[in-house]
């Protein structure tokens, strides 16, 4: 199949069409909800396996990495295999991984298995995007970028609860073996449906050197995020270490890729003025809201007394709107300026941050639940439009590239803006516990005494639990202010993104929120 014959391959129809989507979209679920869901279990897995829940935390850590390093070889896969074939072989590969990782019976084979499950998964988010495009006329392209934005943003919030749920009522494991079945329906589905629609293919030579630069930068910039918070940062010479790797390799990378005849990553696509001012909007702006998603929760159940699966249902309210708008606005992307979609996301996530700046300590979950609600109907409005404008223009060959680049920065802008806000959150905590204990000092030691001792008469605790309950309650406060802070802070960096969004220019042929060129 040429290339002129991939632009003009038909949309699918009926139950073909149906049953494409489904498939394409429980992939693309199933491997969003991986690298969340892992996140509740980490005590109970680490309870199993004899490690400390610090060591636990190599779990998630291998499969970022590994997942990082193999979506942007996306676009280099996909000329060399074909899209078809490499989306189904991903998703089995996907679940050989899940159903090796529940095997698992020591830290070292289940970090192994992860990292081998992040690393077949880095084409199925990108690839399932292109196939769900190529299914669908132009005139309902928006509604196929409604429908694969829904399951990339429920899915994180699922995550958790699922998680919580599995690992509270079953065993661990069976985080993992649940992708069995999901992903053997979706492959035999995926390659029953699309195999005559296979993309061409090139035998394109390996280009080793951009890849090992790769694996390289990206590996120290994801293992730099990951262990940052805990060595302390900068204070570390470990981390100083990966810094430098990080940027040194990165610059020849980025050398090396935009010269070489075959890269591994087409980094030529950044010519293009509405991918590059796209794909800075929608990784800035997913990397605030993920870092916000993992903060939410974990003031839940640190400082609020929610468990794991509570904090999750406090989450959940936010599919509902994104659910039922997320239709409504894919129709629209067609007909509408994607800017002025992206434009109302933007302000509604700062009006959602901004309700959340106001929590307290006696904040009820009603209170809580409502922005979360809201929140839905950002979500309806951000990944569609801003998706939109970066694929407009784009030809066909590319679209695997440009879909791979696109996810790999957001991706990796997901977790900077997680290491960035926990940082952030504890810097600031540690900063108004500092203040709220200067009243003590204010009062001298002997009234402080005084005081201690009149409350543990009260309560029957000794001066020193006394201390600790106060303590305690001191950090519930400190640490309220500091996620209030952070809250505040990210609703102004939201409506300062929106200037972002209006340097990419409205696509030029409005069908279906993506042009002819990008659409098929």
């Amino acid at each position: 199949m040429s290339n002129s014959a991939l632009a003009e391959v038909k949309p699918l129809h009926g139950s073909a069409l149906v049953l494409g989507t489904i498939s394409l979209s429980l992939a693309t679920f199933m491997n969003v909800l991986d690298s969340s869901i892992a996140n509740v279990s980490l005590p109970a897995i680490a309870g199993d396996l004899g490690v400390s829940p610090v060591q636990g935390t190599w779990v998630i850590t291998s499969f970022g990495v590994a997942n990082a390093i193999s979506v942007p070889l996306t676009g280099w896969l996909t000329q060399r295999f074909g899209a078809v074939r490499l989306f189904t072989m991903s998703v089995i590969a996907f679940v050989i991984a899940s159903w090796l990782c529940g095997f698992a019976h020591s830290l070292e084979t289940l970090v192994l298995f992860r990292a081998l499950q992040g690393l077949v998964a880095g084409p199925m988010i990108p690839l399932s995007q292109t196939l769900l495009l190529s299914s669908y006329p132009k005139a309902k392209a928006g509604t196929a970028l409604a429908l694969w934005g829904m399951t990339t943003l429920v899915a994180p919030v699922a995550g958790p609860l699922l998680g919580g749920w599995i690992t509270d009522n079953f065993t661990w494991p069976w985080i993992f073996y649940i992708n069995v079945p999901v992903g053997l329906f979706a492959a035999f589905i995926t390659w029953g449906i699309y195999h005559k629609r296979e993309t061409p293919t090139h035998k394109l030579p390996i280009d080793s050197i951009g890849l090992a630069l790769l694996v390289l930068w990206v590996g120290s910039l994801q293992l730099m995020l990951d262990k940052g918070k805990e060595l302390d940062w900068f204070h570390s010479g470990a981390i100083q270490i990966l810094a430098v790797v990080a940027v040194v390799a990165f610059l020849f990378f980025v050398i090396w890729e935009w010269y070489d005849d075959h890269p591994v990553v087409d980094l030529h696509l950044f010519r293009g003025r509405n991918f590059t001012f796209g794909v800075i909007s929608i990784a800035a702006a997913y990397g605030l809201f993920f870092g916000n998603l993992v903060l939410l929760p974990l003031w839940l159940q640190q400082w609020m007394g929610y468990t794991a699966v509570d904090a999750g249902w406090a989450l959940a309210p936010v599919g509902f709107l994104a659910i039922l708008l997320s239709p409504v606005v894919g129709k629209q992307v067609g007909k509408r300026d994607p800017r002025i979609l992206a434009t109302i996301a933007f302000m509604v996530f700062a009006l959602v941050l901004w309700m959340r700046s106001n929590f307290t300590t006696g904040t009820d979950l009603a209170t809580i639940m409502l922005p979360t609600v809201i929140q839905g109907a950002a979500m309806a409005c951000f990944f569609i439009p801003l998706t939109t404008l970066i694929l407009a223009g784009i030809p066909p060959q590319r679209m695997a590239a440009a879909a791979g680049l696109s996810n790999f920065v957001r991706i990796t802008a997901g977790a900077m803006g997680t290491s960035i806000s926990t940082t952030l959150w504890e810097n600031r905590a540690t900063l108004h516990h500092a203040h709220l204990v200067e009243a003590r000092g204010q009062l001298g030691d002997p009234v402080a005494g005084e005081v201690l001792h009149q409350l543990g008469a009260a309560t029957g605790f000794t001066d020193t639990q006394t201390a600790g309950f106060l303590n305690r309650l001191v950090d519930q406060q400190a640490f309220t202010r500091a996620v209030d802070d952070i809250f505040l802070a990210s609703a102004f960096c939201f409506l300062l993104l929106i200037a972002t969004v209006w340097l990419t220019r409205r696509p030029a042929q409005q069908a279906g929120g993506v042009d002819a060129g990008g659409a098929h």
